[in-house]
């Protein structure tokens, strides 16, 4: 049987191509004895493109040094990255998910096509880390995922700034309500360096998600990027890899339905956002895992909201991480029996042996409440159903008074002109808000409607006004909104089929999404209506058009 140590001294040992891949990898400085090492891949997410990414490359260097002294032939290939942050609000925000599976792409590629036994894979911005993860559950040798660390905060008048800050001070300047020069500095001092933005977003999420997951290192999702100590952590990383890969254990041992379990658990601890939900769905199909959107409600339920932190809550991801970190959540998880501590990790170890030593909760800290203290006795990533969403839809249910109404809709069928009527002070207390023609298909790519949503929360009418979309939204969001509606509007769901000043009903108690429209009028109005021709006919956009899933099915472009 080959094993991991020598698949790749096989390949290139056996058949008539013996000589010329030998050669090629002697022009790369191997040496004979090379050839029985384990070759390692390092996917490195390095960009200059975003500050999430521009501070990777020093950890991909760390990353190779140590694989090195550990044994292993190291061979390094870049993964491509976009900035949600900066293409928020424009045409190229439809880019984001599709990036998504652009990075799984090309990690099963060089993966598989360099014949690599594991694979390092090194991220920052959002798409960065389930990109990722689904290239090493598609490939499935041994793996581990390094995240790039978290941005400090910016500082304003001896307030913590971070990029959300920026997003709102749009709507409260719009409104009146900040100078000029507040809103200026803000802008310029909300990104004070390299690391993901800040709050528990999108990013900080996947990445907490993947230490529960068991497929990064106790820790190692709340770093500060500009930090020392997440230097050495990649060299940790890497020795751990190198042991994986010497005992064979591989990704899909790691991820199963308990460990995605343990996952969605610590998504809800801390307060996550509501891409993940998108985003596990897409990873458990990538790991051929039974996982479906009703599971995410099941556990909701039981799993109460633990740590007070942005957007909706306080702090930011390195408070969390001074406050003793995800080890810390997932102790007080595994005490209270909402953790399988038996689940294998990439370091050999089960979640309860990792755990073992980890400290009791800190007294002088409010980061992380215990069990009997928490925010919320149950999660706040509900999934809303009826009949504006049969197959599900997401919404962030912490942080609001009542997260009940009904009220008249105003449609849009693009971001822009919602934007632009917020702006306007056109939209009024009471309002629901449709954002459709932005899903998977229709968008297409599913953008964020973070720039909406920030100038509502900006105009003081984050609680009193509803917005739900088909698209979704950036991780920094909260408020009395709605994402992912499906089936879409593209693909002739309900939202596609309300009239400006129809009666909208969410109930985040009821888990409802409703029209309140009689049965026989859907009908003729779904009689009429006629599917958009596609935004896009060729390229990237085009072909994830053609493929995608419905979201809730996770996008993915590999569906049944």
């Amino acid at each position: 049987m080959t094993t991991p140590a020598n698949r790749r001294s096989r390949n290139i040992t056996e058949g008539v191509a013996r000589a010329p891949n030998r050669s090629m990898y002697y022009a790369m400085g191997y040496k004979e004895t090379d050839f029985g090492k384990p070759m390692i891949g390092i996917a490195n997410g390095h960009s200059t493109i975003t500050p999430c990414n521009s501070g990777l490359q020093r950890l991909a260097d760390a990353a190779e040094a140590e694989l090195k002294a550990s044994g292993a032939n190291p061979q390094v290939f870049g993964v491509p990255t976009i900035s949600d942050g900066m293409a928020m609000g424009t045409e190229g925000m439809k880019y984001s998910l599709v990036s998504r599976e652009v990075i799984a792409d090309c990690v099963e590629t060089c993966v598989g096509g360099q014949w690599m036994d594991g694979v390092l894979v090194i991220g920052g911005c959002d798409k960065n880390m389930p990109g990722g993860m689904m290239g090493i559950l598609r490939a499935n040798v041994p793996a581990v995922y390094v995240y790039g660390g978290t941005i400090l905060p910016g500082k304003y008048k001896g307030q913590d700034l971070n990029i959300v800050s920026v997003f709102e001070a749009v709507g409260q300047f719009s409104a009146g309500k900040m100078s000029e020069e507040d809103f200026c500095q803000i802008e310029r001092r909300a990104i004070p360096g390299s690391g993901s933005c800040g709050g528990m977003y999108t990013a900080n999420t996947m990445s907490s998600a993947f230490e529960a997951l068991g497929m990064s290192l106790p820790y190692a999702s709340t770093m500060a990027n500009v930090e020392d100590p997440i230097v050495e952590h990649t060299k940790a990383a890497a020795r751990a890899l190198v042991g994986a890969v010497k005992a064979d254990i591989k990704p899909r041992d790691i991820v199963t339905k308990k460990s995605i379990e343990n996952a969605v658990a610590v998504i809800m601890a801390t307060g996550g956002s509501t891409n993940a939900v998108l985003h596990f769905l897409a990873i458990a199909h990538a790991a051929e895992v039974a996982w479906s959107i009703d599971d995410f409600e099941r556990m909701r339920r039981k799993v109460p909201v633990l740590c007070d932190l942005k957007p909706s809550g306080r702090y930011l991801a390195i408070d969390l991480h001074r406050a003793g970190g995800i080890p810390a959540v997932m102790k007080v998880l595994l005490d209270a029996g909402l953790l399988h501590g038996d689940c294998i990790t990439v370091t050999g170890k089960t979640v309860a042996e990792n755990l073992a030593e980890v400290a009791p909760l800190r007294a002088d800290q409010d980061v992380i409440r215990p069990v009997a203290k928490a925010l919320y006795a149950e999660g706040h990533l509900a999934i809303l159903k009826g009949n504006l969403s049969p197959e599900g839809a997401v919404a962030k249910i912490t942080g609001l008074k009542n997260p009940v109404m009904t009220g008249p809709a105003r449609v849009f069928d693009d971001e822009q002109s919602a934007l632009a009527a917020i702006m306007a002070g056109r939209i009024k207390p009471g309002d629901v808000m449709v954002l459709r023609y932005l899903g998977p298909k229709g968008g297409p790519g599913m953008p964020e409607m973070l720039a909406p949503t920030g100038a509502l929360i900006g105009q003081g009418l984050g609680e009193s006004v509803g917005l739900i979309t088909d698209g979704r939204f950036s991780g920094g969001t909260w408020g009395m909104v709605v994402g992912h509606v499906a089936p879409e509007a593209h693909a002739g769901g309900l939202i596609a089929f309300i009239h400006e000043g129809d009666s909208v009903t969410i109930d985040a108690h009821k888990l409802l999404l409703q029209l309140n429209v009689a049965d026989d009028e859907i009908a003729r109005r779904r009689a009429g209506w006629k599917q958009p021709a596609p935004r896009y006919t060729r390229g990237v956009l085009a072909k994830f058009a053609r493929n995608a899933a419905s979201a809730s099915r996770g996008a993915v472009l590999d569906g049944d």
